[in-house]
């Protein structure tokens, strides 16, 4: 009689089945995890388990860029050696960490947490404008450069926050062309980066 799979083939069967829904990762990705966790030392998997529990718990927005951190307001946000006139708008966390990773720019950030698709339901207000402008507020931003992504979604956004911020006498500029259409930040190289941030141009 045929009394189905045991415990532990459920409980590996679970664990590919939850890695298989993270991003980039397919079937046969998610069971060489799963295997490979299941054969390293238990003080690893721990480390790991404490890590994806830290992040889900402790990591807030930050309550000026909007960026995900775990103070408020962010490291960035508090550093006053940063250059607090600039303001470079990007779509997602990620695109922080790359821009960051190029050590070329030195101001501050806003995270949009996304970008405006009309096609996919997503309008100006499902986005984080509203907070944009209001960090614009005090007079102290001369530059804002929009680095959205160089796909249709990003460009709609990136013309969109043109509009919106032409009319506030700030300077707009936007990331040059060095980046192919369809690039998304987090997968540009530095010195594809630091061109497009050294060659940004006015809209």
């Amino acid at each position: 009689m045929n009394q189905g799979p045991t415990p532990a083939a459920n409980a590996i069967g679970r664990l590919i089945e939850e890695l298989n829904k993270l991003p980039g990762i397919g079937p046969k990705s998610a069971q060489r995890l799963a295997f490979y966790l299941l054969r390293a030392p238990r003080e690893q998997t721990s480390l790991l388990a404490d890590a994806i529990l830290t992040v889900r718990q402790k990591i807030t927005l930050c309550s000026s860029c909007c960026n995900v951190t775990d103070t408020d307001p962010c490291p960035i946000c508090r550093n006053d050696q940063r250059d607090q006139g600039t303001i470079c708008v990007v779509e997602q966390p990620q695109d922080v960490l790359a821009i960051e990773h190029t050590g070329s720019y030195h101001g501050l950030y806003h995270v949009l947490h996304g970008a405006i698709s009309p096609t996919e339901g997503v309008g100006a207000n499902d986005v984080r404008i509203r907070e944009l402008t209001d960090r614009l507020q005090n007079g102290t931003v001369n530059e804002v450069i929009l680095a959205t992504n160089t796909n249709l979604e990003g460009e709609q956004t990136a013309l969109y926050l043109n509009q919106l911020l032409l009319p506030l006498g700030i300077r707009v500029t936007r990331l040059a062309r060095g980046l192919p259409f369809g690039t998304e930040l987090e997968y540009a190289d530095d010195n594809t980066l630091t061109r497009a941030l050294e060659g940004r141009q006015e809209l």
